[in-house]
């Protein structure tokens, strides 16, 4: 159970890092942003690494939003309770 537990905590963090991070600072410096690399309807989808980090970061950001919020409120309250 501790095992799993941590797992939890990794993947909550790792997703949280993801979620946070910032288009305008930060993606946008090293051409990660969703807008550097947008294909057009009808062209073929580049399966380079590079556009599936982009993708990965968009759908992070505004699928994971609200569960995220959920999940930390969760964790909080959890690590309040039972320390």
């Amino acid at each position: 159970m501790y095992i799993v537990g941590n797992l939890i905590y990794i993947s909550c963090l790792l997703i949280n890092a993801i979620a946070i991070l910032s288009e305008d600072r930060f993606l946008a410096r090293i051409k990660l942003s969703p807008t550097s690399h947008d294909p057009s309807f009808g062209q073929s989808a580049d399966t380079s690494v590079r556009y599936k980090i982009i993708t990965l970061i968009s759908s992070v950001r505004t699928v994971m939003r609200v569960p995220l919020i959920v999940i930390n409120i969760l964790i909080i309250l959890y690590e309040l309770v039972l320390g």
